[in-house]
């Protein structure tokens, strides 16, 4: 079964935050995710409003919880740790 990484992030500090942006994409590509939305036009409807969101699809749960717990993608979250509000959780697809 598939997965998808949705994470939902307020920027206070865009510069640093750019810095995780440049990391993070990588990492995530080396295991196995694509990002299919990515900061998009988006209508809240319930909850927390957070003006970016990210949705990236992984091969399993397994490999997106591998990614975050990599060096790589751990290097690139000390770049948004203080400079980000965020949300982030992994839910397998149906499919």
């Amino acid at each position: 079964m598939g997965a998808l990484w949705i994470a939902h992030v307020t920027v206070n500090d865009a510069e640093s935050y750019g810095k995780y942006a440049e990391l993070a994409g990588p990492a995530i590509a080396k295991h196995g995710g694509e990002f299919i939305a990515r900061g998009g036009r988006y209508v809240q409807l319930e909850g927390k409003e957070r003006p970016r969101n990210v949705v990236a699809r992984f091969p399993s749960v397994e490999a997106a919880v591998a990614c975050y717990n990599s060096p790589e993608y751990q290097e690139a979250l000390s770049h948004a740790r203080g400079a980000s509000e965020r949300e982030l959780l992994v839910v397998e697809t149906t499919e």
